[in-house]
């Protein structure tokens, strides 16, 4: 563990904070892609089938536990929820995320760094979160015009993998040039996917305006 790290959690974590916190308090999921919703949900459960049978300690347990239920939490709002579901925008979250499952899958498939069950549904985690957000990404565009939770939510999820990559490096060079190639690539793909959003996120701060993205 080092601050990096730490930071990109709590930065993760707070993006889940303010999801939930739009969702819960205006009763509406307006400007939310379930589909990228589904896809974390689908990251997490395949990431973390080590929670019961790999103990490394109590905070790593309960990150993965928090990750899971909160995802979880948010898809069955969004399906389940009598208000929320009403303000879902079916029509304009139309990305195919079918398709990025299975692209994930057959890279997991093809580039892994052991062919078993559990490192498979690992590089199958890492390939489909670099482009979970796609989904989301494409609704804001259509949409155009970005309520301030969303936007925020959006900015700190991108900022949690930014800081990730400051882990990285840092770990490379204060242990031994520790490195694992398929989450550095996939990181840097996650990453760039959200440039355009940061910088029209940074212009509508700058300017104290709202946010809006071209179409």
């Amino acid at each position: 563990m080092n601050a990096f790290r730490f930071l990109g959690d709590m930065t993760h974590l707070f993006s889940v904070l303010v999801l939930l916190l739009k969702i819960y308090a205006t009763k509406s999921c307006s400007g939310v892609s379930r589909k990228t919703q589904e896809l974390y949900m689908l990251v997490f459960v395949a990431r973390y089938l080590d929670l019961f049978t790999d103990y490394i300690s109590l905070y790593n347990s309960v990150m993965k536990v928090v990750f899971i239920t909160s995802s979880a939490a948010i898809v069955w709002c969004m399906r389940r929820h009598p208000q929320v579901r009403r303000t879902y925008d079916k029509e304009q979250d139309t990305f195919r995320h079918v398709v990025l499952v299975a692209a994930a899958f057959l890279l997991a498939l093809v580039f892994n760094e052991r062919f078993t069950f559990r490192e498979i549904c690992w590089a199958f985690s890492i390939y489909l979160e670099a482009v979970a957000i796609l989904p989301q990404l494409v609704l804001l565009q259509r949409s155009r015009n970005v309520d301030n939770l969303t936007g925020q939510y959006v900015f700190f999820l991108g900022a949690y993998r930014a800081l990730y990559i400051l882990n990285w490096i840092y770990r490379y060079f204060t242990e031994g040039h520790h490195s694992r190639w398929i989450p550095w690539l996939a990181g840097l793909v996650q990453t760039a996917l959200y440039a355009d959003f940061f910088y029209y996120y940074f212009l509508s701060w700058k300017n104290n305006v709202k946010l809006e993205l071209p179409a």
